[in-house]
């Protein structure tokens, strides 16, 4: 009897702490109040026991079986069904998305052409644009070179002019002068000699 209370109190005691936490020997020898071979001994039959009975499975009956078969059919059944209706809504929205997409793929390749062209177009015509005023750029540049070359030889005949008359000026000047002092000299020469007048008069 005594043997019997000694290891109802180890298994009352694992029942206890495995309820928490894993049972150990030491735990076990303090709660049953066991000597140290006690705990070892009948913990360890506590554990063989309790492994033992949860590995024990019961054999079902072939009725249980042939239900539990028939409702696992039912239930995959059901499942397949489901999952290929969902399957064919899925698969019609990603059409759905998938032409859409595709939709908006070929509008933008449509603007992207366009815009290329037009990108293009517009590139040409500016290049014209560039080579036009660059052509005029020259024109006035060799037109401006010429009217300065033109200002630069009417400059220069302008002075040679000035320069002419200026000396023609002086010479007619210098000869105007002589002219005059010849004249003067001329005059000086043709005038009379004025007569002396007669001293005294005549007597009756």
């Amino acid at each position: 009897m005594a043997e019997q209370s000694v290891k109802d109190r180890v298994y009352a005691a694992a029942e206890r702490i495995s309820a928490e936490k894993n049972p150990t020997v030491a735990t076990v020898r303090e709660a049953a109040g066991v000597s140290n071979a006690d705990a070892t001994r009948y913990l360890k039959e506590w554990r063989t026991e309790r492994d033992s009975a949860g590995s024990k499975i019961a054999a079902t009956p072939a009725t249980i079986t042939e239900q539990a078969l028939r409702l696992a059919g039912t239930v995959w059944a059901e499942a397949v069904q489901t999952a290929t209706a969902e399957h064919a809504i899925i698969e019609k929205a990603w059409r759905e998305e998938k032409a859409h997409k595709d939709r908006e793929i070929n509008e933008l390749a449509t603007d992207l052409d366009t815009a290329a062209r037009t990108h293009q177009e517009t590139v040409k015509e500016l290049k014209n644009q560039v080579e036009e005023s660059n052509k005029v750029a020259r024109d006035n540049a060799a037109t401006a070179a010429e009217d300065r070359e033109q200002l630069a030889v009417a400059e220069r005949k302008h002075a040679g002019d000035i320069a002419e008359l200026k000396s023609q000026l002086a010479e007619a000047r210098a000869t105007n002068t002589t002219l005059q002092k010849t004249q003067d000299a001329l005059i000086a020469r043709i005038q009379p000699t004025q007569e002396p007048k007669s001293g005294g008069s005549k007597k009756g």
